[in-house]
């Protein structure tokens, strides 16, 4: 279980595809604060640790292994040598639910619309696909790649964001321009609900 609230951008040092996608990622915890089978978000998805190290540069680094099913899912063409992802640690009993609660587990892909400054933050329009519009409510929480946010507006299968400057700054979402693809995660509360109201419970 995460929060969405992106603790550093890590880097992709190696993308080799084996039987699955096993990718190594440059980051700046604590070697002590990770072990081989912890949860790390990358990106808003939850990703297995399978060895961790250090590289030459002295920077720690950790391993994790993507499926073709996880591929699938997550927005095309992150998963590079060189890439940058957001990183949430797995939330521990007694730590602060600073956003929402996030599960890791990527809904689809969404793609930005429109940035526009407002103030000192942006304003960011997303276009989420048809199957999930529903699951978007006003002043409700969505994750974009990783990043816990309230939605402000909706209308029909698009919604819009506030980005503060430090959210800004502090992860990927500064680096997004119109037309790029997004991990979407949505409310884990209106997942449950719609599954109720399906089963007639």
């Amino acid at each position: 279980m995460f929060t969405g609230i992106i603790t550093q951008i890590g880097t992709i040092e190696s993308a080799e595809q084996r039987g699955d996608l096993s990718i190594s990622i440059a980051c700046d915890f604590p070697p002590e604060s990770i072990g081989v089978g912890d949860s790390i978000a990358c990106n808003g998805c939850c990703l297995t640790v399978t060895r961790k190290g250090r590289l030459a540069s002295g920077k720690m680094y950790f391993n994790a292994d993507l499926s073709e099913e996880t591929i699938s899912r997550t927005a095309p063409g992150q998963w590079v040598k060189g890439g940058k992802v957001n990183l949430e640690r797995s939330l521990k009993l007694g730590d602060a639910l600073d956003g929402h609660m996030v599960s890791g587990h990527v809904d689809g892909i969404a793609v930005i619309a429109a940035i526009a400054p407002e103030g000192d933050s942006h304003r960011v329009e997303v276009d989420v696909p048809q199957a999930l519009a529903k699951f978007i409510a006003e002043k409700g929480s969505v994750t974009l790649n990783g990043v816990s946010l309230t939605v402000n507006h909706v209308q029909g299968a698009r919604f819009g964001v506030n980005v503060i400057p430090h959210t800004w700054v502090n992860t990927t979402l500064g680096t997004l321009q119109p037309g790029s693809p997004v991990n979407v995660e949505i409310d884990l509360i209106a997942r449950y609900v719609e599954r109720l109201l399906r089963s007639g419970a």
